[in-house]
């Protein structure tokens, strides 16, 4: 057995020392060779020994005073309101969703924005050429603001040409897929590319105090690409959602370690670009002229946004022994069913000759289960052929026992139906009533059904 060696440890650099001397060797400070007694026995066991040989890291109080970060404000309102605030400095947010959809539009118009407003940006391409960018950048009326292109997929040349100047406050990289690191093998869009490329380009953001913002490609699912090691590498994820055959677009904050993840962004593509919508039950509310049955109103809640959105309901009788069918578009096909079963075992009305069709108007996806109300409400105005009075809404949880609980936020949705003009709502027993709304009360799913029946 080897016996134990001694040796010398730096206080102030860590570095180690077989012998001692009056100044370290590496960090050339006086007096501060300590000797400690070396356990390690074995050449193995002294090489992965990691408790020795590192630097001292500084350690502070939970309770230390830290100054709250200032965000910067982009000038667009609904894409604050997803940051949570706007964008912090020194962060690194990851911005997926469906090719097309928006996101370099969004991007181009929020550096155009900071541009103008004084602050240095940056906007680096490795999809486009410069000239594409700012082709688009023209026709959407921003051809004038001082923001840099670059066309680049090097890590390394965005590294060293940042690394000159003055870093950035605001930086795109548009795509992490298609970046590349030369410490590693393998082709932009592995793993370990996207891995490797976005810890550097993120600990550039970290070191130098700039706001950095990745575009990430999708799978088929809507998952950003990749076995989710970037959502954890970043501060803030956010999803760009909506249909491309529709007008809106949703902003939606997955992951946000400055802010809540309660708030979405609501945009229409128009020809200029993306525009705010900052009353969005206008997208999702038709015209109400003269009543039809099969269709509610439900007061949707997006964060601490309520939207209220119109549920249609078709039922088409078939011949007896025919199979119906049950189709939903924006609702979950699974709740439809179990709808369909409690309106059949707790309140006789039966659906098993009809064929059931259910729409959320204007491309809209729902799953909040306070929207169980408004849909059985339509399903039985449609199956009745009796609409339901004029200007009311319907929100609340459906039971298997067929019992109406109460949601969340209710005195919130019962507001802004009344901001639209809405005067009468249909609820769980024991909701109270708010913003000047009536509120009609039922303990029961088949309280409703009786109601609406006329019985």
């Amino acid at each position: 057995m080897a016996k134990p060696k001694k040796r010398y440890v730096c206080q102030a650099c860590g570095s180690v020392t077989t012998r001692w001397q009056g100044q370290c060797g590496d960090c050339a400070e006086w007096n501060t060779l300590v000797e400690d007694a070396e356990v390690v026995s074995t050449t193995f066991a002294k090489k992965h020994n990691l408790q020795g040989g590192g630097r001292r890291i500084e350690l502070v109080g939970l309770d230390a005073e830290v100054a709250i970060p200032e965000r910067m404000k982009t000038g667009i309102a609904e894409f604050d309101r997803a940051l949570g605030g706007g964008l912090v400095p020194g962060s690194a947010t990851l911005i997926g969703g469906d090719p097309g959809i928006g996101k370099s539009t969004l991007l181009l118009q929020v550096a155009a924005r900071l541009a103008r407003s004084g602050a240095d940006t940056i906007y680096v391409s490795g999809e486009e050429a410069a000239d594409q960018v700012r082709r688009r950048a023209l026709r959407l009326g921003l051809g004038d603001a001082p923001v840099r292109l670059a066309a680049a997929t090097s890590v390394r040349d965005i590294l060293t040409t940042l690394g000159e100047g003055a870093p950035p406050a605001f930086l795109v990289i548009d795509s992490i897929q298609t970046m590349h690191s030369d410490m590693i093998e393998g082709a932009p869009g592995t793993v370990s590319q996207v891995r490797a490329s976005a810890h550097e380009l993120v600990r550039f953001a970290k070191e130098k105090g700039c706001a950095l913002i990745l575009v990430g490609h999708v799978t088929k699912d809507g998952n950003i690409a990749g076995p989710r090691v970037l959502e954890h590498m970043v501060d803030t994820v956010l999803g760009f959602e909506g249909e491309r055959s529709h007008q809106y677009r949703i902003l939606r904050a997955i992951k946000n370690r400055f802010g809540g993840t309660d708030e979405i962004g609501v945009f229409a593509m128009e020809a200029e670009g993306l525009e705010e919508v900052g009353n969005p039950s206008s997208l999702f509310l038709t015209e109400r002229g003269e009543e039809v049955s099969g269709t509610t109103v439900f007061p949707a809640l997006e964060g601490t946004r309520p939207v209220l959105v119109e549920l249609q309901a078709l039922t088409v009788r078939l011949a007896s022994g025919a199979t119906p069918r049950r189709s939903a578009v924006g609702w979950d096909s699974a709740r439809l069913a179990m709808l369909l079963a409690v309106l059949e075992a707790r309140c006789g009305i039966s659906f098993a000759n009809v064929e059931v069709y259910l729409n959320v108007a204007g491309g809209y996806r729902l799953s909040d289960p306070a929207a169980d109300l408004a849909v059985a409400a339509a399903l039985v105005s449609a199956l009745s052929e009796r609409p339901l009075p004029a200007r009311t809404i319907c929100f609340g949880e459906v039971a298997l026992s067929g019992e109406l609980r109460p949601v969340a936020h209710s005195a919130l949705r019962l507001k802004e139906a009344a901001k639209l003009g809405f005067e009468r709502a249909w609820v769980p027993k024991g909701v109270d009533p708010s913003g000047g709304m009536a509120c009609e009360g039922f303990a029961r799913l088949g309280a409703l059904t009786d109601r609406l029946l006329g019985r």
